[in-house]
């Protein structure tokens, strides 16, 4: 019953002697040309000229502006000195801890402001007053690095964070006693 597979293709190609009509590979391959037409690589169209015009503007512009952020124009001492300065926070976790609640405080404290043109004066007054502090604090940070962390640097430090977090409160007040007293007059 058993049949070897080699002996059954043998029989089978034996039987089938049937050759391809003259002509069919020519046929088969014009209707693969129809159907799918070779693409030249010599063409380009518009749109990848486009997008190559585009990322070489891109990368134009961002080359520009990294060499002039690093470049001598528009640096000053300040900047020079800011880049490399310690903070508290440098110092001890327990002082980046406080650090970071303070400055984290003041931040929120300064998104919850509503401005409007009632408290606009108010409002600039103030803000002209926390960047009197911030420049302080990042005086003290210069100073902190040259001269290393002591004690009265450290206390400083701190105590320009509360002024400017008590100064927000202090803001926050009067800007609810000034909307209290505009409440009032209408």
């Amino acid at each position: 019953m058993a049949k070897d597979i080699r002996d059954l293709f043998e029989a089978d190609n034996k039987l089938s002697k049937d050759t391809m009509p003259t002509g069919h590979e020519v046929r088969f391959l014009d209707k693969l040309e129809t159907a799918l037409p070779e693409k030249k690589a010599s063409q380009f169209n518009w749109l990848s000229i486009a997008a190559s015009v585009v990322v070489f503007l891109g990368l134009s512009f961002g080359a520009f502006q990294f060499f002039i952020a690093n470049g001598n124009q528009g640096t000053t001492i300040a900047d020079v000195e800011t880049s490399d300065t310690k903070t508290i926070g440098d110092i001890s976790p327990d002082l980046k801890k406080i650090e970071d609640y303070y400055l984290a405080n003041i931040n929120i404290e300064l998104s919850k402001v509503k401005l409007t043109p009632e408290n606009k004066e108010l409002f600039d007054g103030y803000v002209k007053r926390l960047d009197d502090l911030k420049a302080e604090y990042q005086r003290l940070n210069v100073e902190l690095t040259k001269e290393g962390p002591d004690e009265l640097t450290v206390d400083a430090l701190i105590s320009n964070l509360k002024l400017r977090l008590n100064l927000m409160y202090r803001l926050k007040e009067q800007l609810k006693d000034l909307n209290t007293i505009n409440s009032n007059q209408i």
